[in-house]
C-alpha cells in the first residue's frame, strides 16, 4: 500500500462473517491493481457519519450489509432505477465526490442461474420462500426479467403480502399469490412451478427442518438456495436425490460482488479467482 493505492470496502454491524474482503482482494491481486479492500464496523446511528468519511477519505466505491442496506439511501446523491425500485443499496460508487446507490443482489442471482442452466427466468413460474432483504432484491430482478408467476411464501405471511404489494407497483407485470406457510400449500405450489427459490435462513442450521416434503421434487425443477454456508444444505441435498438442476448460494455471492467490481473498475472482473476464493474460506 502506498499514496497511489486506491480504497474499498464494506460496511456492515456485525461485519466479522463478511467473505467480501477476501472476495475482492483476491480479485485486485488477480489483475495486479493498486487497491485494498477492508471491513469497516459501523454501528446503526453511525451509518451517516460514516458515509461522509468515507467520501473524505477519497473512498472510491464501498459495499453495504446488514443492517444497512436501507438506512443509506438517505445519504446518497443518486439512487439507480434498480436500487430505487428494490428499496435498497449494497453497492456504493464514489464517481467525482457523488456517491451512487446500486443493488446488484437480484442480477448476481440471476448470473448464478444463467452460469448453471443456460437459461433466462423469463416466462418460469417461481415460488419464493422467505420475504427479507434478499428475497427483495430477487423478486424484483425476476420481475424485472419477465417470469410469468411468482408465488411468495414466508413464515409472517403479513411481510409476504407487503412484499406482493410492492412487486404490483412494478412496471412489469406477472401473476402474483402469497401463499400459507404450510406443508399442503407448498407442495401444490411446487408441483405448479419450475424455480424454487429459498431466501430464508433455514438450511445454515444442520439441525434445521426441511422446507418442502421430501418427495414434491422433481427432475424438472431449478431449486436454489442463498444460503451459502454450508455449501449443500438440506434443500439442495434433497433436490440432488430428485435429480432436479441444483444452485447454490456460492453463486449469487460471487456474482453480485463481481458486478460491484465492474461498477467500481469498468473492468471484467475475474469471476474463477474470486470464486475459489470465497469456496476455500466457506469449506474451510
Amino acid at each position: 500500500m502506498n499514496n497511489r493505492t486506491r480504497w474499498f470496502g464494506i460496511i456492515g454491524y456485525p461485519i466479522r462473517h463478511s467473505l467480501s474482503p477476501l472476495m475482492h482482494n483476491a480479485a485486485f491481486e488477480a489483475l495486479g491493481l493498486d487497491y485494498c479492500y477492508i471491513p469497516l464496523t459501523v454501528e446503526p446511528p453511525r451509518v451517516r457519519s460514516a458515509v461522509k468519511a468515507l467520501r473524505w477519505l477519497q473512498f472510491r466505491g464501498f459495499n453495504v450489509t446488514i443492517p444497512h442496506k436501507q438506512r443509506i439511501m438517505a445519504y446518497l446523491d443518486r439512487l439507480t432505477p434498480e436500487a430505487k425500485l428494490i428499496g435498497a443499496v449494497n453497492t456504493v460508487d464514489i464517481h467525482q465526490g457523488r456517491l451512487i446507490g446500486h443493488n446488484t443482489d437480484g442480477r448476481g442471482f440471476l448470473r448464478s442461474v444463467m452460469e448453471v442452466t443456460g437459461q433466462t427466468v423469463t416466462d418460469k413460474r417461481v415460488l419464493l420462500l422467505g420475504a427479507g432483504g434478499a428475497a427483495r432484491a430477487v423478486a424484483f430482478q425476476l420481475i424485472l426479467e419477465n417470469v410469468a408467476t411468482m408465488f411468495i411464501s414466508n413464515r409472517s405471511s403479513a411481510r409476504a403480502h407487503g412484499l406482493a404489494r410492492d412487486l404490483g407497483r412494478s412496471p412489469n407485470r406477472c401473476f402474483l399469490s402469497v401463499l400459507p406457510w404450510t406443508e399442503k400449500a407448498l407442495k401444490k405450489a411446487v408441483q405448479e412451478t419450475d424455480i424454487i427459490i429459498n431466501a430464508t435462513s433455514v438450511g445454515m442450521n444442520p439441525s434445521d427442518p426441511p422446507l418442502l416434503a421430501s418427495d414434491v421434487l422433481k427432475s424438472r425443477h431449478i431449486v436454489c438456495d442463498l444460503v451459502y454456508k454450508p455449501a449443500t444444505t438440506g434443500l439442495l441435498r434433497q433436490a440432488q436425490a430428485a435429480g432436479a438442476t441444483v444452485i447454490t448460494g456460492l453463486g449469487m455471492l460471487v456474482h453480485q460482488g463481481a458486478l460491484s467490481f465492474e461498477i467500481w473498475t469498468g473492468q471484467r472482473p475475474p469471476v474463477d479467482v474470486m470464486r475459489e476464493a470465497v469456496g476455500r474460506a466457506i469449506m474451510g
